[in-house]
C-alpha cells in the first residue's frame, strides 16, 4: 500500500502556490476595478492639473501626497484672477470689514501678531440672496491679502471607498498648512455643511465630523494663516456648530439704488456707451436686481448692438466681409428693449412658480 505522507517541501510548495495565487488575483481583481471605475481618469487628470497649478503659484520643494494632489486641483492663482476692490460695487461696508478682517492681518502680520485677539478670524460666513457677489468678495479678499486660494469643490471630498472621504478631508487641512498663507472657500456650504440629523448617512456624518474636528485645529494654533470662508442664501439649513465655528458673519443683501447706480458703473466702464443714456433712470428700472441680474441686464443691452448691425446687414455680407462692421455706442432704447426681455423672461417664470 503506498505511503501517503507528505514532506515538509510538499508543503511548502504548496503554501507558496496558494500565497503566489492569493497576490495574483489581488492585484488581477484591483487592476480591474480600477479599470472599470471612470472616476480613475478624473483622479489621473486631477492629480496633472494639481502639479501644474502648484507651479504657477510658486509653491515648490514641497511633496504632497495622492489625496493632497487631489484637493489641490482646486487650487486657483490669485494672479489669474481678475477680481479687485474696485470690481465690487455698493458693497464698501463689507469690503472694509474684509480689509480690517483678513487682509491687514495678513499684510500686518508683526502688528497683529503682538495680542491674541487681532489674530484673524478662523471662519467667515457670507450670506444672503443670490447673485449678490458673496464669491467675488472672497476671490478679491484672496487677491488683496495675497493669499493662496482653494476654492473646495465638495464632489472631491466624495469616494467610494469607505474612509477615503475622511483621508481627503484631512488632506484639506494638510494642504493648506503647506501652502498658507491660504482661504478656504466652500460656495453653498449649506450643501456640505447642513444640519446633523439621525437620517445622515455615516459616511457623511464621518467626514463632517472630521472636518470640524481639523477646523477646531486651526483655532487652537495662533501661528496658522488659514481662514475658512463659506457663502449661502440659505444660512438657517447650515449646522449650528459650523456657525459656531464662523464667528465673523456678513449679510450680502440685495443692492439699493445708489448701490445699482455704483454696479452700472462699473459694469459699463469702458464700454462704449451713448452720452444719452441716463444712470439714473437705468438704477430705478433695475429695481429689485441683484448684481448679476444687472449684469446680464446690461449684457443683453449690448447684444442689441450687434442685433441690429445683422438685421441691417445681409448674413453673407457679414460672414464673408474682411473688415468688421462698426458697432455703434449702447443707446438708452438698447436698454429699454434688454428691460423689457428681462421682464418677459421673469413674468414666464413667475407663471411657472418659479419666481417671486
Amino acid at each position: 500500500m503506498p505511503s501517503t505522507r507528505i514532506s515538509n517541501t510538499q508543503i511548502a510548495t504548496a503554501c507558496g502556490e496558494m500565497l503566489l495565487f492569493v497576490v495574483v488575483g489581488y492585484y488581477a481583481l484591483k487592476f480591474i476595478v480600477n479599470a472599470l471605475d471612470p472616476t480613475n481618469k478624473q483622479k489621473t487628470e486631477a492629480k496633472k492639473l494639481a502639479e501644474k497649478l502648484m507651479k504657477s503659484i510658486g509653491v515648490k520643494d514641497i511633496e504632497l501626497n495622492d489625496y493632497e494632489m487631489v484637493i489641490a486641483a482646486n487650487l486657483i492663482d490669485p494672479l489669474s484672477m481678475s477680481v479687485a476692490w474696485d470690481c465690487i460695487g455698493g458693497l464698501s461696508d463689507v469690503v472694509r470689514e474684509m480689509k480690517d478682517n483678513v487682509v491687514l492681518p495678513f499684510k500686518k502680520k508683526e502688528m497683529f501678531s503682538k495680542s491674541v485677539l487681532l489674530s484673524p478670524p478662523k471662519g467667515i460666513l457670507l450670506y444672503g440672496p443670490p447673485g449678490c457677489g458673496k464669491t467675488l468678495i472672497a476671490k478679491a479678499t484672496a487677491k488683496e491679502a495675497d493669499c493662496r486660494f482653494l476654492n473646495l469643490d465638495i464632489s472631491s471630498l466624495t469616494d467610494k471607498w469607505y474612509g477615503e472621504s475622511q483621508k481627503l478631508a484631512n488632506a484639506v487641512f494638510s494642504l493648506a498648512y503647506k501652502i498658507q498663507p491660504c482661504i478656504i472657500f466652500i460656495d453653498e456650504i449649506d450643501s456640505f455643511l447642513r444640519s446633523r440629523s439621525s437620517s445622515d448617512h455615516e459616511a457623511t456624518a464621518m467626514m463632517k465630523a472630521q472636518f470640524m474636528s481639523l477646523w477646531d485645529g486651526l483655532s487652537s494654533n495662533p501661528k496658522s494663516n488659514i481662514i475658512i470662508m463659506g457663502a449661502t442664501n440659505r444660512p438657517n439649513d447650515v449646522d449650528r456648530a459650523i456657525l459656531r465655528r464662523m464667528p465673523c458673519r456678513f449679510y450680502v443683501a440685495m443692492p439699493n439704488k445708489e448701490q445699482r447706480l455704483e454696479i452700472l458703473r462699473i459694469i459699463l466702464n469702458g464700454e462704449k456707451v451713448d452720452v444719452n443714456v441716463d444712470f439714473e433712470e437705468l438704477a430705478e428700472m433695475t429695481k429689485g436686481c441683484s448684481g448679476s441680474d444687472i449684469n446680464e441686464f446690461c449684457r443683453l443691452a449690448a447684444l442689441n448692438c450687434i442685433r441690429s448691425v445683422t438685421e441691417n446687414t445681409k448674413q453673407t455680407t457679414w460672414c464673408d466681409a474682411t473688415e468688421e462692421p462698426s458697432l455703434g455706442p449702447i443707446s438708452m432704447s438698447d436698454f429699454l428693449e434688454s428691460f423689457g426681455r428681462m421682464q418677459n423672461s421673469h413674468a414666464q417664470l413667475a407663471a411657472h412658480g418659479l419666481f417671486d
